[in-house]
């Protein structure tokens, strides 16, 4: 039966009773999941909806049992004894079953925010969906590539590529919505959001930049920033392209409130412009507004920044980026120049006129022998393994909840060439970023192009939101999923999930002793006195990070004389946090040297206490202890990427 004729069939009995009523739900938060296939013995496929509904009405199969198959990105079902993860119903107009899916994913499988038919069968079986348009919004069939911001009080969305019912050529000039914020009044972000489309007379999403040239355009970089009378002006980055690769024109935009889209402003270096990118964010950098954005050559590490005003924003000049190139340079290949002290350690710095680097070009340099490894800005891997995960796009934001900065990045291969997603936390917001955990992932499908919507945080920031582009493109599967393809899809990430306990640096300082002192991130940011030639000995899990740590070790760090003692045992029994924790042991050599060894060694003569991950140190009259107190994580990097003076921006500042 058709959605048109199950819709009349509702409307005539008031219910959806012609249907069976099959709900796929998260087996541990009991919520309906998207995007799960059930599929027949004659490889008739069904998709569960936003709500985790399928609305089965198949004339030959009712009345009987039938077996489906199920399966999901993410989420597993198990087995029977022949090795099909499915089950059989007994299938009758009116009838309803609840399957139960396990989730691998860490984060969660919310809905789908763009496309045709987001909650059709939550339609067709009589039920209320919980957005205004839950069928066709803005006559819009997919979406590409998501950019929000908030502004003038609601929320800005533009999306890239956008495909119309009536043709199979759409937008391809950039789309818009708006929707009201959670905290203004609109949807809860873990029901839905509900879009308000820019739309032209035929009631189609209308070109966001118009232009006469020729060219899809594509907009990036959505920010606000203030003018030179203090009003609130939205801004982004465009480019103009001839092809996926070749791009025509570069510049810069203000949205036009009066005309609702985009107005360009200023023309851009084509070839390296200077411009907010990736997902900015504000902060403080020395007590100033300031712009920081990221690269989209697989660097979300904010590298780039600028003051938020508007003027300065136009002014290639105004910007800095973070940069291990010569001072005014930009990359070169083999040509490129580094910059480097007299003894040959590489400098990391903000700079002007500079280019910072991507993760192509950084590789490239690698294989040159023109930086080593350890000297790389780029260092995601996976605590367990020593994988070592390759950055494409994603964003950084500051999370009140964690204390620290947090990362949303797509991987470049894995499952899926373009369809992993990995979190990762830091100090600062340069970093250093070293170990991630993976948090979604995709069977030969590409999900690209995640970021996180921090205007969306709950509860202090210990539940936050991210959206990408659920496609085949690039993944090279030719099998595309009805209605979800080319759509956004939005997950929720709870961050006090045990797994998200990350590796962060444990910095070893001189505060005055004889021996030297141990701090995490959340205690020297406080200390400005001990943030200049901080050494990173080795990474663990901050004390107050994990919750029933198996397999870990607390280790506190305790005065002892003049000096400290880290060791497996509170002090005095007393029930204090521990300063990190460690691994207990290790079964065999560490996988990658991911994990390593620390030693205590100690003075005959001061009884001064070293730790370091190095078991034949030699040091006079410094002896090893036999055992390990632990084993931390290796610290990958001879550089320390630390920037204490940008500051985040309070949420009820802003």
């Amino acid at each position: 039966m058709s959605v048109l004729a199950c819709l009349h069939a509702m409307s005539a009995r008031g219910d959806g009773t012609a249907c069976y009523r099959i709900t796929v739900v998260d087996s541990a938060t009991g919520r309906g999941v998207p995007l799960v296939e059930l599929r027949t013995t004659n490889d008739t496929r069904y998709f569960t909806d936003s709500n985790g509904n399928v609305a089965f009405d198949e004339a030959g199969l009712m009345n009987r049992k039938v077996f489906f198959t199920v399966t999901s990105h993410g989420y597993t079902y198990p087995k029977d004894s022949f090795g099909y993860p499915g089950l059989a119903l007994d299938v009758k107009p009116g009838g309803s079953a609840i399957v139960k899916i396990d989730r691998i994913n860490i984060a969660e499988r919310l809905y789908r925010i763009t496309g045709e038919g987001i909650y059709r069968d939550t339609l067709m079986l009589g039920l209320k969906a919980p957005t205004r348009d839950p069928l066709l919004n803005g006559s819009v069939m997919g979406q590409d590539t998501v950019e929000a911001a908030r502004y003038n009080g609601k929320l800005y969305w533009f999306y890239g590529d956008t495909g119309r019912p009536g043709y199979p050529l759409g937008n391809f000039r950039t789309s818009g919505a708006t929707s009201i914020p959670p905290d203004a009044g609109g949807l809860n972000p873990e029901t839905g959001v509900d879009l308000t489309y820019f739309t032209d007379p035929s009631g189609f999403c209308k070109e966001m930049l118009p232009a006469r040239d020729p060219g899809p355009i594509w907009v990036g970089g959505i920010c606000t920033v203030r003018d030179s009378a203090g009003a609130e002006k939205l801004l982004c980055n465009f480019a103009r392209m001839k092809s996926l690769e070749q791009v025509l024109q570069r510049g810069l935009a203000v949205f036009n409130d009066a005309k609702q889209l985009f107005e360009p402003v200023v023309d851009l270096d084509i070839v390296a412009p200077t411009c907010p990118i990736g997902h900015p964010f504000h902060a403080l950098n020395n007590g100033v507004d300031t712009l920081y954005g990221a690269l989209n050559d697989g660097v979300p590490i904010p590298c780039n920044r600028v003051a938020a005003l508007l003027n300065r924003v136009k002014d290639p000049a105004s910007y800095e980026a973070y940069s291990c190139l010569a001072q005014g340079t930009r990359y070169s290949g083999a040509e490129t120049r580094l910059d480097r002290d007299a003894s040959g350690k590489i400098r990391y710095a903000w700079k002007q006129r500079t280019e910072a680097l991507g993760w192509k070009q950084q590789q490239e340099l690698i294989k040159q022998g023109k930086i080593k490894p350890d000297e790389a800005l780029i260092q995601l891997r996976d605590p367990k393994t020593g994988k070592s995960v390759a950055p494409a796009t994603g964003s950084v934001y500051w999370n009140a909840y964690r204390n620290c900065w947090v990362m949303i990045v797509q991987e470049i291969g894995g499952t899926s060439l373009l369809g992993e997603v990995w979190y990762s936390e830091a100090d600062t917001p340069t970093g250093p970023w070293v170990y991630a955990q993976k948090i979604i992932t995709h069977d030969n499908y590409t999900f690209y192009n995640p970021t996180q919507h921090p205007f969306l945080d709950q509860f202090g920031g210990k539940r936050i939101y991210l959206e990408g582009t659920y496609t085949h493109t690039f993944s090279g599967n030719q099998d595309t999923t009805p209605r979800y393809d080319y759509n956004q899809i939005m997950y929720a990430l709870s961050l006090d999930d045990p797994r998200l306990s990350l590796p962060h640096p444990i910095y070893r300082t001189h505060g005055g002793g004889t021996d030297e002192a141990y701090a995490a991130g959340e205690q020297i940011a406080a200390i400005r006195s001990l943030q200049r030639d901080l050494e990173i000995p080795f990474f663990a899990i901050p004390g107050n990070r994990v919750i029933d740590p198996p397999g870990l070790v607390p280790v506190y760090q305790v005065a002892v004389g003049r000096g400290i003692s880290l060791q497996a045992t509170a002090p005095n029994g007393l029930r204090t946090a521990p300063l990190f924790y460690g691994l207990a042991h290790q079964s065999g050599p560490s996988p990658s040297g991911v994990t390593i060894a620390l030693y205590e060694y100690k003075s005959s003569v001061t009884g001064a206490r070293l730790y370091e991950t190095d078991p034949e140190l030699r040091k006079a009259g410094y002896i090893r202890a036999a055992d390990p107190i632990c084993y931390v994580w290796r610290n990958p990097m001879s550089i320390a990427p630390l920037d204490w003076n940008t500051q985040p921006i309070p949420a009820k500042s802003r």
